[in-house]
């Protein structure tokens, strides 16, 4: 019997040792009540809250992540090179310039079907790196052509909400979903445009609820209040998961119905 429906769970940004704890804690079993084909997780913070190692990644594909995207913070640690070299299951954004290592995208084999999972980067407030609308026409012209059965997502980390929104239109029917990461602050404008792709500005945050965006509450108000960049260190109180449920007709490749979440 052909499933008529297909789930993509999409975990938002996850922040320290507190975040990779609420993830095991409670994706497992909202994956399982879910019937998940499939589970992304953002892991550029995981990493003490700026980037991500083997042991972070190892901790998130056992708590049920198929595919971790990153960011701006995956060049973070000393040995980020090497491990996108050598690691199939961690993206970085494709629109970075050659010869970077790692990959801007893949094609994953779900519970049922497969999924080319694309990971781009904003250029608004951030890095002017290649053009991501660009780089998302080539990478999905090469799906549909290389693996037309594969269902299109997209993870693009970005700052501006105006670019996230402009990304989304501009790949609206050929991607089933475009969720955006990086402000660590779920959005509660969930659409379906009208073609079929399911968006969503920010997924939000997978990290200590008690912070500034993942961030030790003290520091980053003496950072505003003395304009001194004093060091950044992740907070480790009680974190919760947020993200979203996107679940896609698999016959016409549209999203039909997304859910966000906040799992504590």
């Amino acid at each position: 019997m052909i499933e008529k429906e297909a789930v993509v769970i999409f975990v938002g940004d996850v922040v320290g040792p507190s975040g990779l704890r609420a993830v095991f804690a409670h994706l497992p079993a909202f994956a399982k009540k879910k019937k998940a084909d499939i589970v992304i997780a953002n892991g550029e913070n995981a990493q003490r809250g700026f980037g991500i190692g083997k042991e972070e990644i190892e901790a998130l594909v056992s708590s049920g992540v198929d595919v971790i995207t990153s960011g701006n913070h995956v060049w973070e640690r000393k040995d980020a090179e090497e491990l996108l070299g050598s690691t199939s299951v961690l993206l970085r954004p494709a629109n970075y310039p050659a010869p970077l290592p790692g990959r801007g995208y893949g094609v994953f084999k779900g519970r049922n079907h497969s999924w080319a999972v694309i990971n781009l980067q904003g250029r608004e407030d951030l890095y002017p790196i290649d053009c991501p609308f660009r780089t998302a026409d080539e990478i999905i012209a090469r799906v549909k052509r290389e693996q037309p059965d594969a269902f299109i997502v997209i993870d693009f980390h970005a700052e501006a909400a105006e670019e996230k929104e402009a990304l989304a239109w501009h790949v609206d029917g050929r991607a089933s979903v475009l969720a955006g990461t990086h402000t660590h602050v779920q959005t509660a404008d969930e659409r379906i445009l009208p073609l079929g792709t399911g968006y969503l500005t920010d997924l939000g945050m997978s990290g200590p609820l008690d912070s500034v965006i993942g961030v030790k509450t003290d520091i980053c108000i003496q950072r505003s209040l003395t304009q001194i960049p004093i060091k950044m260190e992740t907070s480790e109180n009680e974190a919760s998961v947020c993200g979203a449920v996107f679940t896609i007709d698999t016959a016409t490749r549209k999203c039909l119905k997304i859910e966000r979440f906040e799992l504590k």
